[in-house]
């Protein structure tokens, strides 16, 4: 705790000395902006009440370095104020502002008499994060939740009572907690522009929207936006910036890592990047950042010390990168979006030919320079139900004729084409979806989960909406017993995942006996034991991992089939008297049984396994045995 306190106080002192914005100092108010050479440049006072400049100031001509113009107000009563810049005639929020005022409801448009929709608001309020630790979870032992503030709590049957807010996502906390979630990945939470010019011949259908179809709904935020303050319309009520702050502290205090996704165009300075996310790592302790738009910038903060504990996602890193990057060096706060992953597992679990080799390969990579995260669902594209619903995207509701999003989706709908009544197809997906969740759970690196998967949410096939605020987009909470069944499968992966270290390893597996432990820490079978089938036609895999590389004298042994047909497969030898027990089969409707079964002893070498089903096997002997080698 002294160390993180120490930490803290070093950023703290670091970040006061970002010059931009307003300062409150002893005697005043200090307003800091860019102002170009030659320009006349103002700073606007309005009161809170009104919309309509109290006071206009000049910024001084002396004091000036370089384009920073700098000036205190002695005295000012800054909470009865919200302020503007006027830079050559033209009226201009401050990028730095720490509250923006007139968006305080999603989706509402409000032009002020101010010339601007926006003020830049004035905020100094203590906060008290009491004893508020960052978790710092290893990248390996992170199960990761990705997730949009308002989309995740505004269906009727969330049982969240503050919808849509950073409040109402703090009510999820126990929800989350109980399913093995320990990170939490927000889409944009700062004040974005909710409206953009839509394409032609759009013509929205939301009654609700109290604007013209010139414009339509940004939900996601990836755009640039006023990245130091949280969004109003996110707020439950009038102070966003307490509301984020406790939902972070209590995410902390449960045990869950807060990382926010931050989009950045090429015309915000570099400058101003670095301010912003050391601003939302000192201000608010966040735990780490996936940065948008200009991705080298992520790998910009690798080299600031002030990073150094803070997490940091890109979407890959070039060979100079992992050149700098020397394994063992300090905490391993870096981590690269693994969109390969989702490319080839989705079609392994469609059963493509010519895949296998590719999953051994993914589901044990595991880089020692970084953290790798794996995932088959993001934002933008299909949810896990989709994924086995729909062969096509459907994306009429976005008013854009079909023609957004993308058109490969590696999906496969079961045999009908959205949903159905048909109890075999049913019942496929069913399957289908829990080797999903397997695929990604027992693959080594970090896993993240798209918010709803869990529960069988559906888009309806649309796998792009970005400019939809209603149910399509909304998480569906209404809990049906397929869903149950599945949200119990789901929870029980997650922990059967975090009991096994060999499931998450800090380094990659070697496929060798390199501690003479007389069995490679992961070995491959097919038809034969310790023989692999990569051929072209092959859709089965059995991996086994060898439980004392992670202090565990049990064997786990994985056995993938994706064939139309079961898959006769091989049982290594165990010698003595160790068996093989199942633990999971997801050809069965309770696919993780409630206690152990006997699957079978070790003079069985085969066994069959049924089509299109993953199942699970652990080898040991009798619980008081002490020699359990191969």
């Amino acid at each position: 705790m002294e160390k993180n306190r120490k930490q803290s106080q070093a950023g703290a002192y670091w970040y006061r000395q970002c010059p931009f914005g307003a300062s409150r100092e002893s005697g005043g108010i200090r307003f800091t902006a860019e102002v170009p050479r030659g320009a006349e440049a103002s700073l606007i006072l309005y009161p809170k009440d009104g919309s309509k400049p109290a006071q206009e100031i000049s910024f001084p001509q002396q004091g000036v370095v370089g384009n920073v113009r700098s000036m205190l107000i002695p005295k000012l009563a800054w909470r009865n104020y919200n302020y503007n810049y006027c830079i050559d005639g033209e009226v201009c929020p401050d990028p730095y502002a720490r509250v923006i005022s007139g968006r305080e409801h999603f989706g509402v448009f409000i032009q002020n008499d101010s010339g601007s929709d926006v003020q830049s608001g004035l905020y100094f309020n203590q906060f008290d994060w009491k004893d508020d630790q960052k978790p710092e979870i290893p990248w390996e032992d992170v199960v990761m939740y990705h997730l949009h503030v308002r989309n995740y709590t505004m269906q009727k049957k969330s049982s969240v009572r503050r919808k849509g807010t950073f409040a109402g996502l703090q009510e999820k906390i126990p929800y989350l907690k109980k399913l093995g979630i320990n990170q939490v990945k927000l889409m944009p939470i700062t004040e974005f522009e909710e409206f953009i010019r839509p394409a032609v011949g759009y013509h929205p259908t939301a009654t609700k929207v109290p604007f013209t179809d010139l414009v339509k709904l940004n939900c996601w935020g990836y755009q640039d936006s006023f990245c130091f303050a949280p969004k109003a319309g996110y707020a439950s009520g009038k102070d966003a910036v307490k509301e984020c702050k406790q939902m972070i502290r209590e995410f902390h205090r449960a045990g869950i890592e807060v990382l926010l996704d931050f989009y950045f165009s090429e015309e915000i300075p570099l400058t101003t990047i670095i301010d912003c996310l050391t601003f939302w790592m000192i201000e608010y302790h966040v735990d780490g950042f996936h940065v948008f738009g200009r991705e080298e910038v992520i790998r910009v903060l690798t080299d600031a010390p002030q990073f150094a504990d803070t997490k940091l996602i890109c979407s890959g890193y070039s060979d100079m990168d992992l050149r700098r990057f020397k394994e063992g060096e300090g905490y391993q706060n870096k981590a690269e979006m693994n969109d390969g992953f989702l490319i080839d597992i989705r079609q392994i679990l469609k059963g493509d030919e010519g895949m296998v080799e590719k999953l051994a390969w993914r589901t044990r990579r595991k880089p020692e320079q970084y953290g790798l995260i794996n995932y088959l669902t993001n934002h933008d594209g299909f949810t896990m139900r989709d994924l086995v619903s729909y062969d096509g995207k459907h994306n009429e509701e976005n008013g854009e004729q079909n023609q957004d999003g993308s058109e490969y989706n590696f999906s496969w709908n079961c045999g009908e084409e959205g949903e159905t009544r048909k109890k075999k197809v049913r019942a496929l997906r069913m399957r289908q979806e829990k080797n999903a969740w397997l695929l990604l759970l027992l693959s080594q690196g970090t896993p993240m989960l798209t918010a709803g998967d869990e529960i069988g949410n559906s888009q309806k096939g649309n796998n792009n909406p970005y400019c939809l605020d209603t149910e399509i987009s909304w998480v569906d909470w209404s809990i049906q017993p397929w869903k149950r069944e599945l949200l119990e499968f789901v929870k029980k992966a997650i922990a059967f995942r975090r009991e096994h270290g060999v499931l998450h390893q800090k380094k990659e597996p070697r496929c060798m006996d390199y501690q003479a432990y007389g069995c490679p820490d992961l070995s491959y079978h097919g038809e034969r034991a310790w023989y692999g089938n990569f051929s072209y036609q092959s859709r089965k895999l059995g991996a086994l991992y060898c439980g004392k590389y992670a202090d565990d004298d049990e064997y786990i042994y994985v056995l993938y089939n994706f064939h139309a047909q079961p898959q006769e497969m091989a049982l290594p030898f165990l010698k003595g008297d160790l068996k093989w027990y199942l633990l999971a089969d997801t050809s069965r409707e309770e696919s993780f049984p409630e206690t152990e079964e006997l699957f079978a002893d070790s003079r069985e070498k085969t066994c069959m396994i049924a089509e299109r089903s993953i199942v699970i096997l652990k080898g040991r002997g009798e619980k008081d045995e002490s020699d359990r080698t191969l």
